[in-house]
């Protein structure tokens, strides 16, 4: 996966993971995100673990390819910056960094990036926050500071894709405004239905509600095909199918 910037995208290193399905839960919460490349340190269950698939739902090129270590030292050999996340307060003076930006960090790294996750029971241990660099951490009701394994993944992976070249399902391209000739075509249409209906009274405010009606029609920047659209409901409401205005 690429970022704008062409930075490479960050590791995701669980360390000790518990259970199979929050393992897949994790990679699939990397892969709606563009995250690839995930790493085991222990597996409490060993690996492959089966009930990893089935919680993926689909994100199976996650778990493929996913690789184990021993321990954390070994799975963060090849990074040059590290981030451990946890929400605990820690005795450790290192520097402490917000999910914003660590994104921006990581986007302007030249080397390889990480970010260790802990168990699902205890969350990393000092002594595997030790090995970061840094330690980010996410503003979170102190009342009540659980997160799950997944739920901390797609934080800090949503946080570090907005600066990634992801698409948004919900959004197309939009298209492009209608040339004058066209939306000349609807206000004329619109103003003889309205002109026909005797909408146009007292005659001497006919000028200031025309104006009124030209000003409505051209804010929304219709397109040619809305435009047509629009015609067409005006024929069907007017009776005037085969007009022309």
């Amino acid at each position: 996966m690429k970022l704008v910037d062409d930075a490479p995208a960050p590791l995701i290193i669980l360390v000790r993971p518990q259970l199979g399905q929050n393992i897949g839960k994790a990679a699939r919460a990397m892969m709606n995100f563009g995250l690839t490349e995930m790493r085991l340190v222990s597996p409490r269950d060993g690996w492959p673990n089966p009930d990893a698939g089935p919680s993926a739902s689909g994100a199976d090129a996650v778990l493929d390819q996913a690789r184990i270590f021993d321990s954390v030292a070994d799975a963060i050999a090849d990074c040059s910056v590290v981030y451990a996340s946890t929400v605990r307060r820690r005795d450790l003076v290192m520097p402490v960094v917000g999910p914003e930006e660590m994104a921006g960090e990581i986007r302007s790294s030249h080397g390889r990036t990480a970010i260790l996750f802990g168990p699902e029971r205890s969350g990393l241990e000092s002594e595997d926050v030790a090995l970061a660099t840094k330690i980010v951490t996410v503003p979170i009701n102190p009342r009540f500071g659980s997160l799950n394994l997944a739920q901390a993944v797609i934080l800090l992976a949503y946080e570090w894709s907005k600066g990634a070249a992801l698409a948004q399902p919900t959004v197309k391209e939009g298209e492009p405004p209608a040339p004058m000739a066209d939306l000349e075509g609807l206000v004329a249409q619109f103003d003889h239905a309205l002109d026909g209906a005797g909408y146009y009274f007292p005659p001497e405010r006919t000028a200031v509600t025309r104006a009124t009606l030209r000003t409505i029609l051209t804010k929304a920047s219709w397109s040619t095909r809305e435009i047509r659209a629009l015609r067409g409901m005006l024929r069907a409401l007017t009776g005037r199918r085969s007009s022309k205005n």
